[in-house]
């Protein structure tokens, strides 16, 4: 059965860190990506990483805060955040991706195949 169980969230003062983290099982994704939702607004892109980690692409909005990487020895992805803000307040996502990328879509939700439940970062200023 593939799982992929997100944890590391919590409640943060606005400028502090995070790091999450994405344990998947049961498959190898090609590619694993970062997604984040808050309430009343669409699902939002952030990091994408693929099994090597030679290609990685992040949204505007976290590039330059937001560092993704993984450890294929433990089947895990990891999403650094820094300097966070109230903003970034949301419940985060990881997806894993069984294919590789072929169209370059990787900021799509659509193009990823499994979907932890996700995790809350809440941002108090």
């Amino acid at each position: 059965q593939v799982q992929l169980v997100e944890s590391g969230g919590g409640l943060v003062l606005a400028g502090g860190s995070l790091r999450l983290s994405c344990a998947a099982s049961g498959r190898t994704f090609n590619a694993m990506g970062w997604f984040r939702q808050a309430p009343g607004k669409e699902r939002q892109f952030l990091a994408t990483i693929t099994l090597n980690g030679d290609f990685t692409a992040y949204a505007d909005s976290v590039k330059g805060r937001f560092t993704v990487s993984r450890d294929n020895a433990e089947n895990t992805v990891y999403l650094q955040m820094n300097s966070l803000k109230p903003e970034d307040t949301a419940v985060y996502y990881c997806a894993g991706r069984l294919d590789p990328f072929s169209n370059g879509r990787y900021f799509h939700s659509s193009e990823y195949d499994y979907w932890g439940q996700g995790t809350q970062v809440t941002v108090s200023s």
